[in-house]
């Protein structure tokens, strides 16, 4: 007989499933009688607890067991039979009216949609690319400078300039009340690097050891902390001390510390063109797939099965949990997250894993097995020893599952730009860094 599938609304389906009473209680018995076997009572011996104590104690929970086991293979058969794309878990309720000797259940479920993709000819896609210049190089050596540099405490008659390590006391008051971050002793930090508000940091300049200062810092609209963002704040600074910087001249001794044998500038700066290039390479990969991603998703129609969306809220629910109890949040399990706050983030991953989905199996841009191999010899490449991390990645199931998901990523990110509308731009160096930070 062939099933009866009921269409309720847009992706929304039901059918009902009839399971044998008498199949349902001949597979109870015969687990109760294997439980017997291992099971433990007061009383008895192991093995020889009669049927009825076990049934009496492990039967709700046996026959609940059975119940899912048999509607779930039923669903499953008919889902089958009916050659339904079942989208996430089915609603099962009991159905009244169930022939003799049977027992009938509805399975409210939803289906995979059609999706629908315009013509790419018509998506314009903005790509950008970014060369490693001398300046970047450059820039990059001044930062493993700093990696590296020391400091020495100025002449009490100098004041504070940019660079310097300044070591300060400071209170803040609102309305003449202090508040919370607002008070430190023996804060230490460096001038002009952006550790403190610009406002703050240009109070601080040409102060001198052992004076005081105070001055009116206004927070910004959007700072990190709501009981001050937007308001004015009066603090009160004073100087204890003012270490000058010192940076290490890039001679062979330092270029050797950096792992450069031959001590040479010109290699020092080869080995960091290389290193630049390759990041770059990933940036500017990353910044075009997102804008890939975001023509599909507006090239497309489809309707998203809710349950799809209610699983990944969940699961993005339990992440931001999980980064609460890793920060050290005391009872992370039960503060209070409204998940609606991921509702619009979780829809659109569903809705964009749909269309790539229906992308890759139209066009056949599944990972191929040198492409994997290629990604996971580049990966490795910018550790110390690059054939151990390949054999790290090649020995788990799920490392292997994420490089091939950043492939399929990457071929569908060029399948796009060579049918798209392509606006190609060109980035500096320090604006893909930003942008991308």
């Amino acid at each position: 007989m062939a099933v009866q599938v009921e269409t309720l609304e847009k992706l929304e389906r039901r059918m009902t499933l009839t399971v044998p009473a008498q199949e349902i209680s001949a597979e109870v018995e015969s687990r109760l009688k294997k439980l017997s076997r291992t099971v433990r009572a007061d009383g008895f011996r192991p093995g020889k607890v009669p049927l009825s104590v076990v049934a009496q104690r492990y039967g709700a929970s046996v026959q609940y067991e059975v119940m899912n086991d048999k509607i779930g293979a039923e669903f499953e058969r008919s889902a089958t039979e009916a050659k339904l794309r079942v989208a996430g878990m089915p609603r099962i309720t009991p159905k009244d009216g169930a022939p003799e000797g049977s027992m009938s259940f509805d399975a409210t479920f939803e289906v995979y949609p059609e999706v629908r993709l315009h013509d790419l000819a018509g998506v314009q896609v903005e790509r950008v690319s970014c060369e490693v210049d001398d300046a970047a190089i450059d820039r990059t050596v001044d930062i493993l400078r700093k990696q590296r540099r020391s400091f020495a405490q100025r002449p009490a008659s100098e004041g504070a300039a940019e660079g310097d390590r300044a070591t300060i006391d400071f209170e803040g008051k609102i309305d003449g009340e202090g508040f919370a971050g607002g008070k430190a002793e023996g804060f230490a930090f460096v001038i002009g690097e952006g550790q403190m508000l610009e406002q703050f940091d240009k109070a601080v300049r040409g102060m001198r050891v052992g004076q005081s200062k105070t001055f009116p810092l206004q927070f910004p609209a959007d700072y990190g902390s709501q009981d001050v963002a937007g308001k004015e704040a009066d603090f009160l600074v004073t100087m204890k001390k003012i270490e000058a910087q010192h940076l290490p001249t890039v001679d062979e001794a330092f270029i050797k510390a950096l792992g450069i044998a031959s001590g040479a500038q010109d290699d020092l700066r080869a080995d960091v063109r290389k290193n630049l290039e390759r990041e770059v390479k990933f940036r500017v990969l990353s910044r075009n797939k997102g804008a890939v991603m975001d023509a599909l998703v507006k090239a497309a129609e489809l309707e998203v099965p809710k349950s799809l969306v209610a699983a990944e809220t969940d699961r993005m629910t339990a992440a931001a949990r999980e980064d609460l109890k890793q920060r050290g949040v005391k009872d992370a399990d039960n503060a209070p997250i409204p998940v609606e706050i991921f509702q619009p983030q979780a829809e659109r991953r569903v809705r964009l894993g749909l269309v790539v989905g229906e992308l890759v199996r139209r066009e056949n841009l599944q990972a191929r097995p040198e492409q994997l191999q290629a990604h996971i010899e580049e990966l490795s490449q910018s550790y110390e020893k690059p054939a151990e991390v390949m054999r790290w990645y090649l020995s788990d199931r799920q490392r292997m599952a994420e490089v091939e998901a950043v492939v399929v990523e990457s071929n569908v990110t060029q399948h796009v730009l060579g049918r798209a509308q392509v606006v190609d731009k060109k980035l500096a160096f320090n604006e893909l860094m930003e942008s991308a930070a």
